[in-house]
């Protein structure tokens, strides 16, 4: 998988889809339609990641008697995998999707993903990280639950594998405020660790990724949802769709305004017109005969500029008329002696 020049607008459904097949489908249209470059899934396999005994983080469902009765309702089927895989091709967005297990490796392996989106509870797990680069896909490793020791290992450990990992900062914080959203920290990776950087944001508001992008980040990854009232708990820190497109058209302004730096003086040509209108000329501020020796009080700058340009108002400063001129006549160096 490469990267194109732009910012690369990951949109994350993740579970918003509810363990709905119709509504996972649904997101993937959504996405597409605000902008989005990739639309990124999560693949769980409950018997494969966990034990029945797994805590609830926040006990938000009704209908699950435990997180791992919870990781079931997720699952989809391989051939169902399959679908949304080939939804996304004819929506025209990349599909992704971050694996928890070595089942779920396997299973994205056949179903074909073109790089590997590594949650960040799996950034010191070496066998499945192991198991994704031998693949030879990419790997894009989040870091919203690991510090700089583990971040600079991981990285070590994936470059010996042959991997070029792209790390994503990101703060486990659900919503994130603006204060711990850690921009410096995805300025640091790239110069600490040498590696392409991006941003995975659990805000709930587009602010942070455009931020990201300005800074040169390759790419972004926000959680969706189809509305604020939605349930699940990624909601609050999710983006609405129409707040996805504002953040898909932000990206392509960014990066237009990135890539085509202005140069300040040529561009004074196109602007010419506007300075003949807005800037002031050297202006006599009352008739005067030929004769008249020139003081500050006789001067005063005016509109257009298309006279002597007012900066050189002092020049004029003790020099004589050489003929009469009228009120708010545009002096000229022909004007005087």
């Amino acid at each position: 998988m490469t990267f194109p020049r732009k910012c690369f607008l990951i949109a994350e459904v993740a579970q918003a889809h509810d363990g709905s097949l119709g509504t996972a489908h649904a997101y993937i249209d959504a996405a597409a339609q605000a902008g989005a470059d990739a639309v990124k899934f999560q693949c769980h396999i409950a018997a494969e990641e966990s034990t029945p005994h797994e805590p609830w983080r926040l006990k938000f469902s009704r209908q699950d008697a435990s997180r791992y009765d919870y990781w079931r309702r997720m699952e989809f089927t391989e051939e169902q995998w399959h679908g949304l895989k080939s939804h996304c091709d004819e929506a025209g967005v990349t599909f992704l999707c971050s694996p928890f297990s070595a089942a779920a490796v396997e299973l994205l392996t056949r179903v074909g993903v073109p790089a590997w989106k590594v949650a960040s509870g799996e950034a010191t797990n070496d066998a499945l990280l192991r198991q994704m680069a031998e693949t030879g896909l990419p790997i894009l490793l989040s870091t919203g639950m690991i510090g700089w020791a583990e971040m600079e290992q991981s990285v070590r450990k994936l470059r010996a594998m042959g991997q070029d990992p792209l790390l994503f900062q990101c703060t486990t914080e659900y919503p994130c405020p603006p204060e711990h959203i850690g921009l410096n920290v995805m300025e640091e990776m790239r110069s600490r660790l040498g590696v392409r950087v991006g941003l995975s944001d659990h805000s709930g508001t587009p602010f942070p990724c455009l931020a990201a992008a300005a800074l040169g980040a390759t790419a972004v990854e926000v959680h969706i949802t189809f509305s604020k009232s939605a349930f699940g708990p990624d909601v609050p820190a999710s983006l609405d769709l129409n707040e996805l497109r504002f953040l898909a058209e932000g990206l392509r302004w960014v990066d237009e305004m990135r890539h085509n730096p202005l140069d300040k003086d040529a561009f004074l040509e196109t602007v010419a017109p506007m300075r003949a209108l807005f800037m002031k000329s050297v202006v006599l501020k009352q008739a005067k005969p030929a004769g008249t020796v020139l003081t500050a009080e006789d001067l005063i700058a005016k509109k257009p500029g298309t006279g002597t340009p007012a900066d050189r108002m002092p020049e004029f400063i003790g020099r004589t008329l050489v003929r009469d001129l009228e009120t708010d006549h545009l002096l000229k160096e022909t004007d005087v002696v």
